[in-house]
């Protein structure tokens, strides 16, 4: 199949992944000399090794090189260090990886769903196991410097979330029922895999968030190709390990990674591949919104978990020591990169100061640095120092408008930004408007019930929020009426049911949900009786 032209995505996509620089291939140098270099990670663990590992792509349950052996590195985050390098996909790698992909389909489809559980169950045992949690805690720390805290609930919820598509067993049932408009005549509906799937998985919640992307598509019987953000490909490539090591058939997942010259046109070929029935995203909403657009050419479904300004409501009867602990943990978690991080606080005039105090009580002893490294620092460097310039920008820029700076220096060491609290944030100002992903708060007051809903609904963002109140009907109350696709109470906007699915009511946060609607279709057999009637005769 021909590339097809792809420059909108070509464009944003480039612009936002300019941390890898990809390693291409001497000219001269053969494929059979790189395939002589060529390792696999699964045998080839940096565990007690001092060689960057190797991540190849997995086609048809096969790990191998890229077509034309083209690589790229993988850097460890403010040191900059090379920590390994992937197999960068050609076209030629993605177009195997979907036909392998559609191979499978017709088996997997129709296999048991006990038999599908079974691997389920298997894979979420992998997780925990000794081997892969090492591998894991190993690639968090080298790929994207993880706090450990954070990667080990990352594994956890990555498991858990394996589990969880357990519970879709008795939603993938049928049912009969006789027409309502043809006497005698039965009605089957029953419910089928939509056929190949595209999933792009992010980088901040790599295992969770990887595992998110395929398990209720897989549980449904669809096939998938997984492609995996180019700062964190081994972690992806556990994840594909972990499932064809509990029993995953060949083909059925196929694991691809891309350097982020090459990204953007590939991305786009795949998607209009006519095999590819389904696109899931996680990520911005800068590429979300391309996506969809590239995914309306042909008109495919699509699920885009994007953005979060997670706004907290803290009522003047709300238990302020429990909501300052939430709070500084639902905004400083992974250093502020996780869509559902607590962005905006939003209290009661009456308590501002005294949830303020402790606020900043509580995130001051928090430092950020390279945690493989300084013991004493609790949260991780940013993602890049692209990232982490962008960061501090905002912060200036909304000081510039108008608010006040009560922790931080709104500087940076490299990719590494320490905690940051602002007073005075109002709807119009940066940091009101645009998601930080860094180690940022902002708080705002109100006087009204009324206002604080107002101010909470100020956002093109709809992913999470929280209402903080001892009156829990009235905490309802105001749940009812706050724009976001979960509404937590007493608790973390940093939370979701596994079973319930992330949901952005559209705008900066996306749509849809990974669930068993969105990832199989509704088919209908009616059986006729004999010797039907028709009006024309």
């Amino acid at each position: 199949m021909a590339q097809v032209p792809f420059t909108p995505v070509r464009q944003v996509l480039t612009t936002s992944c300019r941390l890898i620089h990809p390693l291409f291939i001497p000219s001269g140098q053969s494929l059979t000399h790189k395939q002589r270099q060529y390792r696999s990670f699964s045998s080839t663990s940096r565990l007690g090794s001092s060689a960057p590992a190797f991540t190849p792509l997995i086609i048809n349950g096969q790990e191998r090189p890229a077509s034309n052996s083209e690589t790229f590195d993988v850097h460890k985050p403010h040191s900059g260090v090379r920590v390994g390098t992937a197999a960068s996909a050609t076209s030629q790698d993605c177009h195997d990886a979907i036909d392998a992909a559609s191979t499978a389909l017709k088996d997997w489809e129709t296999s048991r769903l006990v038999d599908r559980r079974d691997i389920f169950i298997k894979a979420a045992e992998l997780f925990n196991s000794e081997k892969y949690s090492k591998l894991l805690q190993e690639a968090y720390s080298e790929e994207v410097a993880f706090a450990s805290y954070w990667g080990i609930l990352d594994a956890k919820a990555a498991s858990h979330t394996i589990l969880a598509q357990l519970s879709y067993l008795g939603q993938l049932r049928g049912e009969f029922f006789p027409s309502s408009s043809v006497p005698g005549a039965q009605v089957h509906v029953h419910r089928r895999a939509k056929g190949v799937i595209f999933a792009i998985a992010p980088w901040n919640a790599p295992a969770a968030l990887t595992v998110r992307s395929i398990a209720v598509g897989l549980f449904c019987g669809n096939t998938a190709v997984l492609k995996g953000s180019e700062l964190t490909p081994r972690i992806h490539y556990i994840i594909a390990k972990i499932f064809h090591e509990a029993g995953l058939p060949n083909g059925v997942l196929n694991c691809i990674s891309t350097s982020a010259p090459n990204t953007p046109a590939l991305v786009g070929e795949i998607i209009a591949h006519p095999q590819i029935r389904h696109v899931n995203f996680t990520g911005s909403d800068r590429v979300g919104k391309v996506i969809a657009m590239e995914a309306a050419k042909g008109l495919k479904p699509c699920v885009l978990e994007l953005g979060g300004k997670a706004p907290t409501v803290v009522l003047e009867d709300a238990d302020l020591k429990e909501a300052a602990r939430a709070i500084a943990f639902g905004a400083m978690a992974n250093s502020g990169q996780v869509c559902m991080s607590t962005e905006r606080v939003i209290v009661h005039e009456s308590v501002a100061e005294t949830l303020i105090s402790s606020i900043k009580d509580i995130v001051s002893t928090l430092k950020a640095g390279d945690t493989s490294t300084d013991a004493s620092s609790q949260l991780g460097p940013l993602f890049s120092e692209r990232s982490a310039e962008r960061v501090v920008d905002v912060l200036k820029k909304s000081r510039e408008a108008g608010a006040q700076v009560i922790l931080g220096d709104l500087s940076r060491d490299k990719a590494v930004v320490q905690p940051h609290i602002l007073t005075g944030i109002k709807p119009g100002m940066p940091l009101w408007e645009e998601e930080s992903f860094g180690p940022v708060m902002v708080i705002a007051t109100f006087k009204t019930t009324e206002e604080a809903i107002e101010l909470a609904n100020a956002s093109t963002f709809s992913l999470t929020s929280s209402v903080w109140s001892s009156d829990i009907a009235k905490a309802r109350d105001v749940a009812s009426q706050l724009r976001y696709g979960t509404v937590n109470i007493n608790g973390i906007t940093i939370h979701l049911e596994p079973t319930d699915g992330l949901l952005g009511l559209t705008g900066s946060s996306g749509y849809g949900r990974f669930d068993v609607d969105s990832f199989t279709d509704k088919r209908t057999t009616i059986v006729h009786p004999k010797g039907r009637k028709y009006p024309i005769f």
